[in-house]
């Protein structure tokens, strides 16, 4: 491919120097055939290698300009193209490519277009296949979305056509290199420090807990936070689409599901890691996410003794929390009486802690719920804590408070047995009127 004759600036276009651009990476890439060099020195490599294509070139772009096209070249070399950048961006919490022209971030809670672009659908393509391959994952017409991640974690959802109708999507959950502590929660107004004082007995005392919430409430980040009050001495086994845990104890065995191959075998998927872990000797099992029939053997284990147990799912409020636990249950494929499917979860389930993101952006634990038993076909739930909204402030901030509703947990005596008694002032609200009322 020869250089092509960039000699009047003033009228160079953008389609000039996107065939500049194509001929350096082009070269540079053609020279790294066969190096066998560190990340590190790889990049610095290349940094140094670009500078000699470009001056046998004999182009001598603006400064500005010259720049610019090294800065996307080594972040299309050595990291994921356009969207790099982003990714650096330690305040950015989302990357969202809906279409080469269309990128979008989250930061702050808002969602906000950024002015970086793709090439083409086939430079959004080439991104995707950086991600996926290192993974052994593959996206193509047969098999058009892949769940993957980055090397620091971050979770990865692309799509392509046929699925994707105006071309491929990539969808990037950030994450974060400092894992959030409790007190960070408690100070950015997520919990209370009573909330999270409960929490962690209810962890130690091995509990079953489920945290509910929608898409982009936190369900992950307060997963890791519970999780971080497992105690060392426990066997963890954590279960995951995309492993994007970050547990802290040295007792940790992470498993991750695998895809099908081209031939249609080989597929591993989380219910087949659940029922594996069983034989693993786990103190507790930590599911990432429930979505399917996966359920009915979570539920199993936390009724035969695998006491502790964490997972998350995807629902609104407590309440709909365990109609999508009796849905999943039923996708199992096991054809149980709503009754019965009712008593496994009522028997297995202790907690269940509601993750919401509010309309300002903010994320609250917005509730957490007993769930006491049966009465009749009905699972009862008690609200322990609650989040109650007052207003909106004059930029649009959901202004409310997190209290107690005065009822005390039936399973506070579990509690106590593990060496907490929690004082009454932690359940009591101010004033001392109670809020809750089981339901």
């Amino acid at each position: 491919m020869a250089a092509p004759i960039l000699s009047d600036f003033t009228r160079l276009t953008s389609a000039d120097l996107l065939k500049f651009k194509r001929y350096l990476i082009e070269n540079v890439g053609r020279s790294m055939e066969g190096e066998e060099l560190q990340i590190g020195d790889r990049a610095e490599f290349m940094k140094q290698r670009l500078g000699e294509v470009y001056i046998q070139t004999k182009v001598n772009l603006p400064e500005d300009i010259r720049k610019q096209i090294f800065d996307d070249i080594l972040d299309e070399l050595t990291g994921f193209g356009p969207i790099q950048p982003l990714l650096d961006d330690p305040d950015v919490s989302e990357v969202m490519v809906n279409g080469p022209k269309k990128v979008y971030i989250e930061k702050g809670g808002q969602l906000t277009k950024t002015p970086i672009t793709f090439d083409d659908d086939d430079h959004v393509l080439r991104i995707i296949d950086r991600i996926i391959l290192p993974l052994g994952r593959r996206v193509d017409a047969d098999s058009p979305t892949v769940d993957a991640r980055l090397p620091d974690g971050s979770r990865v959802n692309a799509v392509i056509r046929p699925v994707s109708i105006d071309g491929p999507c990539i969808t990037i959950r950030k994450f974060r290199k400092d894992k959030l502590s409790v007190q960070q929660l408690v100070d950015y107004g997520s919990l209370t420090n009573h909330m999270a004082e409960f929490i962690r007995a209810c962890v130690i005392a091995r509990l079953n807990i489920v945290i509910s919430g929608g898409t982009g409430s936190g369900k992950t980040t307060l997963l890791n936070v519970l999780s971080s009050f497992i105690p060392e001495n426990e066997r963890v086994i954590t279960i995951e689409d995309a492993a994007e845990l970050q547990l802290q104890q040295d007792h940790i065995l992470r498993m991750e599901t695998k895809v099908a191959s081209v031939d249609g075998t080989g597929a591993v998927t989380i219910r087949d890691l659940v029922r594996n872990s069983l034989r693993m000797r786990p103190d507790r099992i930590v599911v990432g996410e429930c979505r399917g029939g996966e359920a009915l053997d979570m539920l199993q284990a936390m009724n035969t003794g695998h006491d502790g147990s964490l997972t998350t799912l995807h629902a609104n409020t407590p309440r709909d929390a365990l109609s999508r636990l009796e849905t999943m249950v039923l996708m199992s494929g096991m054809e149980l009486p709503l009754k019965v499917v009712r008593q496994q979860i009522s028997s297995a389930v202790d907690l269940i802690i509601q993750q919401t993101r509010l309309k300002d952006g903010s994320r609250k634990v917005t509730a957490i719920t007993e769930v006491v038993g049966m009465e009749g076909e009905v699972v009862v739930l008690t609200d322990i804590f609650k989040f109650e909204q007052t207003g909106i402030g004059q930029n649009g901030t959901i202004i409310g408070e997190l209290k107690p509703t005065g009822i005390r947990p039936i399973f506070g005596p579990r509690l106590e047995a593990a060496g907490f008694k929690l004082g009454a002032e932690i359940f009591m609200p101010a004033g001392g009127l109670g809020l809750g009322q089981r339901r």
